[in-house]
Parts: C-alpha cells; sequence; structure tokens
C-alpha cells in the first residue's frame, strides 16, 4: 500500500488477498491510531466529508478495498447530529448503534449506519431523493485512549475526549436501499444520481437555433 495513505489498497497487495479488516480492527487498529497519531502516515485517506459526494468518494479519494467498499477517516461529528451534509445531498442515519466488541469482550467503539439521500433536507421534514449508497461510520470509545501518563480522573478524561476527534467510513453502493425518506421517494442508482447533479447544471444553458 502507499505508505501516504492516498492510493488503493488492494491495488498494491498479492493476488489474492484484499483489504477487508473487522469492526474490531478497523477501530482498534487503525481508527485509535489515528487518534492517537493523527500526524503519521496512515493507509486510509482523510477526507472532507461536505465536499464529497459517493459516486465521488469511489472514483478515487478513498481507499478501496475488498468486496466493493471504500475507507476514509474525517472529523467526528458533533455530538447527537444525525446527518452529514454533501455537495449534493445528504447522508443520515437509519438503524440502531451497534456496539464493537473486541476478541477480549471490551467495549471499544460503536458504529452507525447512514443511508444517502440526494437533495436538501427541508425545516418541514420533507427530505431527498433516497439512494442505496450506505456508510457505516465507526466511533471510537473514549475509555479505548489509554493515557499512559498518571494524571487525575478530570484530566484524563478531557485528554480522552480532545484526542476523540476522527471517525472512520466505510461506504458501498448496496442492491437494495432498505428504506425511503417519504412515501414518493425513488431509488436512484449510482449513474442516475450523477445524471441528475448534471441535470441541475445543464437547465441553467440555453442554446441558440
Amino acid at each position: 500500500m502507499d505508505p501516504d495513505g492516498s492510493g488503493h489498497g488492494d491495488s498494491n497487495l498479492p493476488p489474492g488477498f484484499h483489504f477487508f479488516p473487522s469492526d474490531e480492527e478497523l477501530v482498534v487498529h487503525f481508527l485509535r491510531r489515528k487518534a492517537t497519531s493523527p500526524l503519521l502516515p496512515n493507509t486510509i485517506p482523510t477526507l472532507h466529508l461536505r465536499q464529497c459526494d459517493p459516486w465521488n468518494l469511489i472514483a478515487g479519494p478513498a481507499l478501496e478495498g475488498g468486496h466493493k467498499f471504500w475507507y476514509f477517516f474525517a472529523a467526528r461529528p458533533d455530538h447527537g447530529s444525525t446527518t452529514r451534509a454533501t455537495a449534493s445531498g445528504y447522508w443520515e442515519t437509519v438503524a440502531s448503534v451497534d456496539e464493537i466488541i473486541s476478541t477480549a469482550g471490551d467495549d471499544v467503539g460503536v458504529k452507525k449506519t447512514l443511508k444517502y439521500y440526494l437533495g436538501q433536507l427541508s425545516g418541514g421534514g420533507e427530505g431527498g431523493v433516497r439512494t442505496n449508497w450506505v456508510m457505516h461510520e465507526y466511533h471510537l470509545l473514549d475509555s479505548v485512549l489509554s493515557d499512559r501518563h498518571r494524571h487525575g480522573a478530570c484530566s484524563r478524561k478531557r485528554r480522552q475526549s480532545e484526542l476523540n476527534q476522527w471517525v472512520l467510513c466505510r461506504v458501498h453502493e448496496s442492491s437494495t436501499s432498505g428504506g425511503s425518506h417519504g412515501e414518493d421517494s425513488k431509488e436512484l442508482s449510482c449513474l442516475d444520481e450523477v445524471f441528475l447533479a448534471l441535470d441541475d447544471d445543464l437547465d441553467e444553458v440555453s442554446f441558440g437555433i
């Protein structure tokens, strides 16, 4: 894999090998390292989620793994936030939070599931057009960030919270979307989403005869 984390994971692995870590490995080995040493080179790139629609993520910036999953780090969203805005739409949480348990039986993190909607979420509760893009957002528990130095309980807790500023995201396109935002919502494929986004620009262009 590229040392700066800018390349595709599978492209530099021997034939038959794929980058497909477990939930525990993503949290303990990758997200924890990002939290404690954010400036070190990392296999998984760091991206600005607001600037990336899902079809742009898989075009190059994100790390491609096995089974058509793409990985990247993003800044941890505000506590309690259920949506993540992008250039052409937004991600919204659609399922309960899953706990991630280590092989030793310890709680190490949580996984949130989000669906992507094309368009804007209005104040009246009406949303955009549902797509079949899914994102798993991995969060590290503060307790995993053990402090090697001896501090008081309050100081240690504050230090852990300061370190825990990142999430690890895994994106893929599912065969079914499994839910809608409103009764009249429609599912869009990857190509549909791209063409619909381009239509907004084409509508502003007039052609002379």
